[in-house]
């Protein structure tokens, strides 16, 4: 996309916190060759892009000329990187009018061959965001960037991630990004799983997990949503000893049924409504053998869950709204037929 459209018009690339924005332009830059310069709006004042007056010439003929900083008038082509650009005030707004969309500042003009690409957050993701005027508005072409854990997957694998956030959001997707709370608390995002990985590489958390619950309780709640830094200690204590959704629903392991153990409950309840969402399709028309036996393996569970927690049984079929941070939906047709074969399953098992 900015290849082939940041090249002929300036791209505005909308999204929320921590989900890729700026490495995605400084990516971009690097990928064509260029410098990529970044200019943060929510920093800036109007004379930072316009420059300071400066006298050319002597007596009658000596006449003023703003001079703009060095680092935006460059003499050969570059990335000009607008971030947080809606975070800026109005008067800093009006200073990118003729920058934006005639590529000029005063008398200078960018180089033949730069690139703009402006970025910011959306109003929900509460940031800090004005309302950008109309005109400036109308100056870019808009793109919204969402966040794609195959995607980011790809990218963490040749980034260096740790093993273990690695292979956590392989079984918990919908883990990987959440809107921003409305209460001041860490919460998940790409950059937030990064973090944690740069802070089990510091403190030389093996990729088996082989640390104390305590320190890996530390540092993920200190980094990713709440609910998922628990979820990610409870994992890594299943991936010491083995177990994980595939062993439950295979039958080599039954739920944990010690109340010590009940993170871990929730960590498997959870795991395997996110199974039965990402794998089972939107009508039982167009199901596989597999996806059928997926369907008639999770009933079973759900009844030996029962008996252990109803609670954390009705979390794995709740509807999304009523679960919290956007959890994956599993179809209406396994609902239905939950509530239609859950009671013979259960006679049967008595």
């Amino acid at each position: 996309m900015l290849l082939h459209v940041a090249t002929v018009r300036p791209v505005f690339v909308w999204g929320q916190p921590g989900i890729g924005k700026s490495d995605m332009v400084r990516q971009f830059a690097a990928s064509v060759g260029l410098d990529c310069v970044t200019l943060l709006g929510t920093q800036l004042a109007p004379e930072d892009l316009i420059g300071v007056p400066q006298i050319v010439g002597e007596g009658d003929g000596a006449r003023s000329r703003f001079a703009p900083p060095e680092m935006i008038a460059r003499p050969g082509p570059y990335v000009l990187f607008l971030d947080e650009l809606n975070g800026s005030n109005a008067e800093v707004q009006k200073a990118f009018y003729s920058l934006i969309l005639d590529r000029r500042l005063g008398n200078y003009e960018l180089a033949a061959g730069s690139v703009v690409v402006a970025a910011g957050n959306r109003a929900e993701d509460m940031a800090i965001v004005k309302t950008m005027p109309s005109a400036l508005v109308n100056r870019m072409v808009h793109v919204t960037l969402v966040s794609s854990p195959a995607d980011w997957m790809g990218w963490a694998r040749q980034a260096g991630i740790h093993p273990l956030v690695l292979d956590y959001i392989a079984q918990r997707p919908d883990h990987l990004c959440v809107k921003p709370p409305k209460t001041e608390e860490p919460f998940s995002t790409p950059r937030s799983w990064h973090m944690l990985s740069d802070l089990l590489v510091s403190c030389q958390v093996p990729a088996d997990a082989a640390a104390s619950d305590d320190l890996l309780r530390r540092l993920a709640g200190g980094c990713v949503s709440p609910s998922h830094a628990g979820q990610f200690v409870s994992w890594s204590r299943l991936r010491r000893h083995g177990h994980s959704v595939d062993s439950l629903l295979k039958g080599v392991i039954n739920w944990p049924a010690s109340p010590d153990e009940r993170d871990v409950l929730v960590f498997l309840a959870q795991s395997l409504r996110a199974r039965l969402a990402k794998e089972l399709p939107a009508t039982p028309k167009n199901g596989s053998v597999a996806s059928r036996q997926l369907a008639y393996r999770a009933k079973g569970l759900l009844v030996s869950l029962a008996e252990i927690s109803v609670e954390v049984a009705t979390t794995v079929v709740a509807p999304a709204d009523e679960t919290g941070e956007d959890p994956a939906q599993i179809p209406d047709w396994f609902l239905s037929e939950v509530l239609r074969d859950l009671p013979g399953l259960a006679a049967a098992r008595s």
